[in-house]
């Protein structure tokens, strides 16, 4: 999507707004020995109270309203029974759409105490999305966004999970540009245009380099097996840089 007019920039604040706010709820409520699925509820609650369509059930028919990600699972995770644990490390994904208009968010949560590692990970992990959002402004190359996070991640001895890729967003959950790399992909010498809404999501890991399918066709984990943070805003490219469109408010 490219915003052109006053009315799609407002329609994309307001579906970035929502899951924001979804997605800061669901982080504040998370606590030990709840279930995803009870998780899950408080964003489908949150999500119908504001008129707003699960975006990966509505596309593709996802079981569940968000996508919650425990440990060794690193993305798209189903609710379900799953009890969470103190010391887990979960990661909420809220995607979703209203009067047309697609926004995505995400973020990684510590569950009580952690070991240093793994405090340090979810903070460079939050750090590595705004390097990458600071690349974003038109004109400037798409390739730019995974050359930075690329430098910062190598500098600190990180990995970047490969195949996990940003992407457009606005008029669907997916669009172009399809595949957005968060790792240095030289070859990609597109650049961005003004008006352009896409998505900023490094997967910073500890060793990790491919995301790989478990046996429910949904579930993504790490090859090899290390920890994995996410952490993700939709944003819109204007001469002054990013406007960052899933704050909350």
């Amino acid at each position: 999507m490219t915003i052109t007019q006053q009315d799609d920039l407002d329609g994309m604040q307001e579906i970035g707004r929502i899951v924001a706010n979804t997605l800061q709820a669901m982080t504040k409520a998370v606590e030990p020995g709840m279930t995803t699925r009870e998780l899950d509820e408080i964003g489908r609650a949150l999500l119908e109270r504001d008129g707003a369509l699960s975006a990966p059930q509505s596309t593709y028919d996802f079981p569940g309203t968000t996508c919650i990600s425990v440990n060794e699972e690193i993305a798209h995770g189903i609710p379900g029974d799953r009890r969470i644990a103190a010391g887990d490390l979960v990661n909420i994904d809220v995607s979703a759409s209203k009067n047309g208009y697609f926004a995505d968010t995400g973020a990684t949560c510590r569950i009580g105490p952690q070991r240093p590692a793994l405090d340090r990970l979810c903070r460079d992990g939050k750090r590595a999305m705004q390097i990458g959002i600071a690349q974003v402004g038109a004109g400037k190359p798409l390739a730019g966004i995974g050359r930075a996070i690329g430098r910062f991640a190598s500098d600190r001895g990180y990995t970047l999970i490969r195949n996990l890729a940003s992407h457009g967003v606005g008029r669907a959950l997916h669009e172009y540009p399809e595949e957005i790399a968060t790792w240095p992909a030289n070859g990609d010498k597109r650049r961005i245009s003004k008006g352009l809404v896409l998505t900023v999501e490094p997967f910073l890991s500890l060793g990790g380099l491919w995301a790989t399918e478990g046996k429910d066709g949904w579930t993504l984990y790490s090859e090899p097996a290390a920890p994995v943070v996410q952490y993700e805003h939709t944003v819109v490219a204007t001469d002054r840089g990013a406007l960052v469109l899933t704050l909350p408010g």
